[in-house]
């Protein structure tokens, strides 16, 4: 298995400070820049596994730069430069504290949740009759709080207004920003033969403007299915090929683990990494139209370490 990169610990020119998340180490410069660096590291269920995945981080990055660029004519987002292939050097924001979920299809949690009784999400009222994977009439909101640690938890438009998590303005501007976003994700999706079934979108305020920041429409926060077959499988009831991070959360169900207390994660295989990999890198390739080139894993600290520095000694220079 090739090398991984699980965790970082750089000390940057004007470094204030370091945050370990789930899978993306930010380094906060000057608090002026944030430097983010996407490792190999994988979670599920608000657990990071044990054993980080080949190229993941480099994907993610990757994906996430393809449409940052792409969509930067519908609203400003933070990403100043990508010097290397898995860090993003961009404006330090200050962030919402809410994540704000687009749904176009009923899959996944919000499915198990609709199984299990539940008619409503968010604030959001979902009728009666209703399949697993049926598309709704129109993409719905289900925002959730932003924890920094444990489980983020579903919320609705009127609690957030109500608790001021967010002004309702800001807020309207953000509904108005997610459902432009993931309309033109569908669209570029469904050029490549994908379908963008849901996502989630991170904003942030820069001298009292929304700016889009974090990563988007990759498969560590959004789901794809393939178009060709999505019909003929839904009438039938059958399970949809998709390209996502799910496919791991359906082998850690099987395997007896969803992140609760007692649970075992269970083993992750050199085999089993490789295949998830392949996944990864089948999503980039099928979603962008590009080719992906792995870098040379051979100093992957080193490498960064490096190429980052020459970005910022660059900006500062600029500044």
């Amino acid at each position: 298995m090739a090398e991984t990169l699980s965790r970082t610990d750089f000390g940057f020119k004007g470094q204030k400070s370091v945050y370990h998340g789930k899978v993306r180490d930010v380094y906060d410069i000057d608090d002026r820049l944030l430097v983010m660096v996407a490792t190999d590291r994988i979670s599920a269920f608000d657990v990071v596994l044990p054993k980080g995945i080949p190229y993941k981080g480099q994907v993610l990055n990757q994906i996430a730069d393809y449409f940052l660029t792409a969509t930067a004519d519908i609203v400003p987002n933070w990403k100043v430069g990508v010097p290397d292939p898995m860090a993003t050097v961009g404006l330090k924001c200050e962030p919402l504290k809410i994540e704000m979920i687009v749904r176009g299809y009923l899959t996944g949690s919000a499915w198990r949740d609709y199984a299990a009784g539940a008619r409503e999400i968010c604030g959001v009222k979902i009728p009666d009759g209703m399949r697993e994977n049926e598309k709704f009439p129109e993409p719905i909101l289900t925002p959730t709080t932003k924890a920094d640690e444990g489980h983020d938890e579903n919320i609705s438009r009127e609690e957030i207004i109500a608790r001021g998590i967010v002004a309702e303005d800001i807020y309207t501007q953000v509904e108005k920003y997610a459902l432009a976003l993931f309309a033109r994700g569908q669209q570029m999706a469904a050029e490549r033969g994908l379908i963008l079934v849901d996502t989630k979108y991170e904003f942030g305020l820069l001298d009292g403007k929304v700016i889009l920041i974090d990563e988007i429409h990759t498969p560590d926060s959004s789901r794809y299915f393939y178009a060709d077959g999505y019909e003929e499988r839904f009438e039938k009831g059958e399970a949809q090929r998709q390209l996502s991070k799910e496919f791991v959360r359906q082998w850690l169900i099987s395997n007896g683990f969803m992140g609760k207390e007692g649970q075992q994660v269970p083993e992750m295989t050199d085999e089993y990494c490789d295949e998830v990999s392949r996944r990864y890198i089948e999503l980039y390739e099928h979603i962008t139209g590009l080719e992906f080139h792995r870098a040379d894993e051979s100093a992957l600290q080193e490498r960064i370490f490096a190429n980052v520095s020459e970005c910022l000694g660059k900006l500062n220079e600029e500044k």
